[in-house]
């Protein structure tokens, strides 16, 4: 049975005239699935969230939340999303709780027990006034504001930027709880270590493009080595001029080199054992090396 599609994108773009946007990006996101959405600071992310979010309107292409157009259906739509965008812009004078409070009232629910449940969770003091917040608890009250009326599905813009490593642990096991009664989640971020932990696939952005769409596990199973030699010997590049060699990286003296391989792993150990070697390893790469790949 193929899965429902919860958010899909056909052809969006968004043109700034000589500043980046987004171009013809089309994809779609499983409903149930925790979907990563990845590229570094500038790749067009936001722009996409918020065409999405119906917060700003594409110049050519649309997509649909639920099956609902995103511009046209935009209120309807966020009666059943948690959104949590990138930079906060909350009512300072507020506290914490008078906030929370105020966007459970804008969806019509009590969510008393769940905003007290993840405060406490996130350590988040709700008696505490807005202004007086630091960057990473301002992001906590983003979190449970978008998490507390149990929406059917969730889109974050950079959901950790300003979180400790501990309240990052807390968060990702909130996330996967909330995947596992259901929710789904869009999740965009530039920190590769947070869509491994987290994300079923992920599509890859580059300069407003997509380039890739994968699982995760394929990604890791992409047949990469990370190749490390050391050699008594100054090794020429031209000697690894191989398809298949990607990253290639080598000391001052020419005797340290690694690379990663994509190839016939016979033709490459043929290769090294021509080498007066020192030491060598192959290994796994980790997928943040793989994506390096994909930004090369």
């Amino acid at each position: 049975m193929m899965s429902k599609q919860i958010i899909v994108l056909n052809k969006l773009t968004k043109s700034y005239g000589k500043y980046r946007g987004i171009t013809n990006l089309s994809f779609s996101v499983n409903e149930g699935e925790i979907f990563g959405f990845i590229g570094p600071n500038g790749a067009g992310k936001s722009t996409t969230i918020r065409t999405l979010m119906g917060l700003i309107r594409p110049t050519d292409g649309n997509a649909s939340i639920f099956g609902l157009d995103c511009q046209t259906k935009a209120s309807e739509i966020a009666k059943d999303l948690g959104y949590l965008p990138s930079e906060d812009s909350y009512y300072e004078s507020m506290k914490v709780r008078e906030l929370l409070q105020y966007t459970a009232d804008l969806y019509g629910k009590d969510c008393t027990l769940k905003m007290n449940e993840l405060a406490q969770r996130l350590n988040l003091d709700l008696n505490r006034r807005i202004s007086d917040l630091s960057l990473g608890n301002r992001k906590k009250v983003g979190i449970v504001s978008a998490l507390m009326t149990s929406p059917k599905l969730v889109i974050m813009d950079e959901p950790t930027s300003g979180l400790d490593p501990l309240i990052q642990q807390a968060f990702y096991e909130i996330l996967k709880e909330e995947n596992s009664r259901g929710t789904t989640i869009f999740l965009s971020s530039h920190v590769l270590g947070e869509v491994q932990k987290l994300c079923d696939r992920a599509a890859i952005l580059k300069e407003g493009k997509l380039i890739s769409i994968q699982s995760i596990k394929e990604l890791r199973e992409s047949g990469y080595k990370k190749v490390s030699l050391t050699s008594r010997e100054k090794i020429s590049h031209e000697f690894f001029n191989l398809p298949g060699i990607a990253n290639y990286t080598e000391n001052a003296a020419k005797t340290t080199v690694s690379f990663m391989y994509n190839g016939n792993i016979k033709v490459i150990i043929d290769k090294i054992q021509q080498l007066p070697l020192e030491d060598v390893l192959l290994e796994e790469p980790s997928l943040e090396e793989i994506f390096l790949h994909y930004y090369e």
